[in-house]
């Protein structure tokens, strides 16, 4: 053989065995700051950026607001309000899902039912969910160290192993900072459509009540019901 091409192959196969073994270990160092963090995850607010990638058409909406997450006796409670670029707010607890726009004072509640549990996992992804957890129901693929809001994040591809799963999101990314806290994460759907949310500020374990999760609205507030 060509001492050449020899060499080349020699260093080919230990850039290869080193590598791949460093990756592993990454992938699974994160995963345990994900069980760290995880065992004593009980609230969370932040600021976020949503931004929805809609491939049909190539256009991506940007949207701006601040979250507040409670998991208390087994029950997941999430609030959202959006105030850029229109004003809206998500509330979820147990089977029910509202939205609430302001501007028309309307409210539409649906009633997630069987979807509840699969909502319940995407929402606490990354927060509440242990690193076991994800390499359960996951195929997880470490994906390098990025700078996310001026600070170092792991970065982990997850591939769904439930071919239920894989109806809502096709792969998800998690960015997962030194304190294994999640800073972002990336939803692609089967459409090809991606949904980003960056958290900044976030606090992690804030005194909330339920009640702090919940809709306030205005008198006169019009309330529909789309699955009906």
């Amino acid at each position: 053989m060509n001492p050449h091409v020899r060499t080349t192959l020699l260093y080919s196969t230990t850039v290869v065995l080193f590598t791949l073994p460093i990756a592993a270990q990454t992938a699974a160092a994160v995963l345990s700051r994900l069980d760290s963090t995880s065992a004593g995850f009980r609230s969370a607010t932040a600021n976020i950026e949503r931004v929805t990638h809609t491939a049909i058409i190539n256009e991506s909406l940007t949207e701006t607001g601040t979250l507040r997450m409670l998991r208390n006796k087994g029950t997941v409670q999430l609030y959202l309000e959006f105030t850029k670029p229109d004003a809206k707010t998500y509330a979820f607890r147990e089977r029910k899902a509202e939205v609430y726009f302001p501007k028309i004072l309307t409210v539409q509640e649906y009633d997630v039912g069987k979807q509840k549990g699969i909502v319940e996992q995407f929402i606490l992804l990354g927060f509440g969910t242990s690193g076991k957890d994800l390499a359960k129901g996951y195929n997880v693929k470490f994906g390098g160290e990025e700078s996310i809001g001026g600070q170092t994040a792991s970065r982990l591809e997850l591939t769904p192993k439930s071919a239920k799963t894989r109806e809502y999101f096709t792969k998800v990314e998690l960015w997962i900072n030194a304190e294994g806290r999640t800073v972002r994460q990336k939803f692609y759907q089967p459409s090809g459509d991606t949904t980003t949310v960056t958290y900044s500020n976030l606090v992690w374990n804030p005194a909330l009540t339920p009640d702090a999760l919940s809709l306030k609205l205005p008198a006169g507030v019009k309330r529909e019901y789309p699955q009906r």
